[in-house]
């Protein structure tokens, strides 16, 4: 957890070099959201700062990976990056949005996983696409 915010800055800063002809940098969330708070790896004005880091090792526009977190999480790491004043330009996620619905599957089949997703699915949706609304800076390319 404390390496992570200097690797994800560290690629961010290397992946903006004009040699790789990067349009969009896809980034991991800076900071492990299970290690912010008091007595953990980072607090949370050390998490904020470690975003605002990432976000200014590049010029480039950059959306962050939901990278297998649950949709709770990753909207959570959203806010925080808002909080820190960071100027994303979306994301790109698809587990965490759907994959509280697959024990559903499991126990219930199909049509139990396709009620799940009609509700609980597009209500993750509809929440990310409210954070994303705020957040989300537009980007022309």
């Amino acid at each position: 957890a404390k390496r992570k915010p200097e690797i994800v800055r560290k690629s961010m800063e290397e992946f903006s070099k004009p040699r790789y002809n990067v349009d969009v940098l896809k980034v991991e969330i800076p900071v492990n959201m299970e290690w912010v708070g008091e007595g953990k790896a980072y607090t949370k004005e050390e998490a904020k700062q470690h975003f605002r880091k990432a976000a200014a090792a590049t010029t480039k526009p950059f959306i962050y990976l939901s990278a297998g977190v649950s949709d709770d999480v990753f909207r959570a790491s959203l806010e925080l990056a808002m909080e820190a004043g960071v100027k994303f330009n979306g994301v790109l996620c698809g587990r965490a949005t759907w994959k509280e619905g697959i024990p559903v599957y499991a126990k219930e089949g199909v049509k139990a996983l396709e009620a799940w997703l009609s509700d609980r699915g597009v209500k993750n949706i509809q929440a990310l696409n409210a954070i994303l609304e705020r957040g989300a800076a537009p980007v022309s390319l």
